[in-house]
């Protein structure tokens, strides 16, 4: 059996995979979706302070508190960036990472670098403007690909601002990620934001599988999204 750690992306919290893990765990797998500092229920805690490196220890800390091992660590989007730092830190506690719609970094880049320019550019306004100079407003939903009105009244309320610091804060890697194998899923039902990823993952040598849904597949397609995540564990 694997134990998943499943980390949420900007805006969200460790609630956004309530759809999923009820079927990891029913294959006899051990979950942990936890809230990283200044989301969700741990809002409280938000300062400009709060950077990738943050998010990055507060993972470390949770696989060393728990003693986890032989981990399958998944990030969705923005969380890519923290699951290759914790890659980075400690390769020897994780068996395979996930990058979920999700940014792949390398040494000395950040999440914003990684954006298509014009999403980029429309981030940096909207942190000029509205997210006081640290903050990034959340985006539109429907621009994620969200469009039932369902999964748009539950999702819409939990959504909280995201700590500006966590994408402008490189990556500072020393190689143990390299020790990781990769796999990359793309939701392909959407502006396809992380298309450029997906190229870089699989010039990596990465498995790239694809998703027929929007951005928030934990929410749009969990079904799909969690027998994927159970034969990439089998693997």
């Amino acid at each position: 059996m694997s134990t998943f750690v499943l980390l949420h992306g900007a805006w969200h919290g460790g609630w956004a995979w309530q759809r999923v893990v009820p079927a990891l765990r029913a294959a006899g797998h051990e979950v942990h979706a936890p809230t990283l500092t200044g989301l969700s229920d741990r809002a409280h805690l938000l300062t400009p302070q709060v950077g990738l490196s943050t998010h990055v220890q507060d993972v470390v800390a949770l696989l060393e508190a728990h003693d986890l091992r032989d981990v399958v660590l998944v990030g969705h989007s923005y969380a890519g960036q923290v699951v290759t730092g914790v890659a980075d830190r400690v390769p020897e506690r994780l068996a395979r990472r996930v990058h979920l719609d999700a940014f792949v970094g390398d040494d000395g880049e950040a999440a914003i670098d990684l954006l298509p320019e014009t999403v980029a550019g429309h981030y940096r306004e909207a942190v000029a403007g509205p997210g006081f100079g640290w903050l990034v407003p959340v985006r539109p939903l429907e621009r994620l690909g969200v469009s039932e009105r369902a999964d748009l009244d539950w999702l819409a309320p939990r959504l909280t601002p995201h700590p500006w610091l966590t994408y402008t804060e490189p990556l500072r890697l020393t190689g143990g990620a390299g020790r990781v194998p990769g796999v990359f899923v793309e939701c392909v039902d959407w502006m396809r934001v992380f298309t450029a990823q997906a190229e870089r993952a699989a010039a990596r040598g990465w498995p790239v599988h694809e998703i027929a849904t929007g951005h928030e597949a934990m929410v749009t397609a969990p079904g799909e999204l969690a027998e994927l995540l159970l034969g990439i564990a089998a693997a």
